[in-house]
């Protein structure tokens, strides 16, 4: 049986696949989370914070005093009270009138008089109000990943979740010799992107079998693994074409030439190799950006060095070079056919325009970063 699946003459230049499938699409709405289902997500804006602590507590066991009052005493010049302090735990309330704590050894409670035998500043062992969380503050920036660290200033101003923007990503894999470890592979990159991720497999590699199981209902993007070539048991963009509007079947990517996208409604669809380094190179350069702009994520990072070799590219293919960081530099692991060894050590990734023939060693280029 012979492939009814052909690639046009021509590919399709990955900004223009690119700009179809950005087209018309909005971030999604925000929703609310408990802490721990927010990790890792995208923040969406939130109301700023109180003042942590919302007063002046203690910051370590102690007698709550006044520093005024304490002016000159000394070991050698105890000085009497005749009221007994206050006691406070780390955390306490300070007494209104008090504005330092001291240790127990500063205080001699034996005679009949409690004395003081040193003196204090305002504020010694004191936590100000507002010292640990400001008051205004946010717990996380609108489009940045939630971190640990904000889970912690969450914790601690009392909140039990977030507000987040978290995309539904359906991953449909085609079943095929190593498809189903590529289809993981997305699925948990999706997931460290802060989507929300629903996988299923095809019964079967007929586009029949493939389109019963696209189902893009609950979903904001739709991705297949497996089935865009030309082979004789392809069949995903035929099936996609059952279901939709295939825009372009064919990109002009290095790894990753046999993507497709298409539409179906308004979802937007991205078909994936079931080759690892092929379908990575599809998920950086079309599923990410796609996704980036679903969750409302500012745009990552990127870091500028210059090439400490040169990288060759033919025009008129984008191509995708792994780099990484040595002495100043990027070095280059990789461009146009990406090993799981290059991929796995590599730092950082960039796309040689389709325009360009490379860049040359010493000219600073932006890497972007795959450990963010």
């Amino acid at each position: 049986m012979i492939s009814s699946q052909r690639l046009p003459s021509s590919l399709t230049p990955l900004d223009v696949a690119l700009a179809a499938l950005l087209r018309d699409l909005a971030p999604v709405p925000p929703i609310g989370l408990p802490l721990t289902e927010a990790l890792g997500c995208i923040a969406a804006d939130m109301s700023p914070l109180k003042p942590h602590p919302p007063h002046d507590v203690a910051a370590a066991d102690g007698w709550a005093m006044r520093a005024n009052d304490l002016v000159g005493a000394s070991s050698y010049s105890p000085l009497p009270l005749t009221i007994p302090p206050v006691w406070v735990e780390a955390g306490d309330a300070m007494p209104e009138t008090c504005d330092c704590v001291l240790d127990s050894d500063s205080v001699d409670r034996t005679g009949p008089l409690v004395q003081v035998l040193a003196e204090a500043i305002p504020g010694q062992g004191v936590r100000r109000a507002g010292a640990d969380i400001a008051g205004g503050t946010r717990v996380v920036e609108a489009g940045r990943r939630v971190l640990p660290r904000d889970l912690l200033i969450a914790r601690a101003a009392g909140l039990t979740g977030l507000s987040v923007r978290r995309p539904r990503v359906g991953v449909v894999n085609i079943p095929a010799a190593g498809a189903a470890v590529t289809a993981q592979l997305i699925a948990e990159s999706a997931r460290k992107a802060g989507a929300d991720v629903t996988c299923v497999e095809a019964v079967g590699r007929d586009a029949d079998s493939i389109a019963r199981a696209i189902d893009t209902k609950g979903c904001d993007l739709l991705l297949t693994i497996g089935g865009s070539g030309v082979g004789r048991s392809d069949a995903t963009v035929s099936a996609l074409a059952q279901r939709g509007e295939v825009i372009a079947h064919g990109i002009a990517l290095q790894p990753g030439r046999t993507t497709a996208v298409a539409r179906i409604e308004k979802t937007p669809v991205i078909a994936l190799q079931g080759a690892p380094d092929q379908a990575f190179a599809a998920w950086w350069t079309l599923a990410l950006p796609v996704l980036d702009l679903l969750s409302g994520r500012r745009p990552r990072k990127s870091f500028n060095l210059p090439l400490q070799r040169k990288i060759a590219s033919g025009v008129g293919i984008a191509e995708i070079a792994l780099l990484r960081r040595k002495q100043g530099a990027w070095v280059t692991l990789a461009v146009g056919d990406l090993s799981l060894d290059a991929i796995a050590r590599a730092e950082a990734w960039l796309a040689v325009p389709g325009g360009a023939e490379g860049f040359a060693a010493g000219e600073p280029v932006d890497g972007y970063m795959l450990r963010d």
